[in-house]
């Protein structure tokens, strides 16, 4: 992938539940990917999503549905 290394953050929507993402916006402009993985298996798969796959999920997730 890169040599620039990813910079975790935990999603802000993260309660005390353990139902927690962390995601990696900082490769975004420069290597159109972000990543992602699970805060309680840091050490596990990691997702890549291209920019627009992760904007056009951010988006509908965003959404209010009925």
């Amino acid at each position: 992938m890169t040599s620039e290394a990813p910079r975790w953050f935990k999603s802000s929507y993260s309660g005390n539940g353990g139902q927690c993402i962390e995601v990696a916006t900082n490769l975004a402009t420069t290597h159109d990917v972000v990543p992602v993985r699970d805060s309680k298996d840091t050490d596990g798969a990691v997702l890549h999503f291209t920019t627009g796959t992760w904007s056009a999920f951010i988006t509908y997730a965003a959404a209010r549905r009925v």
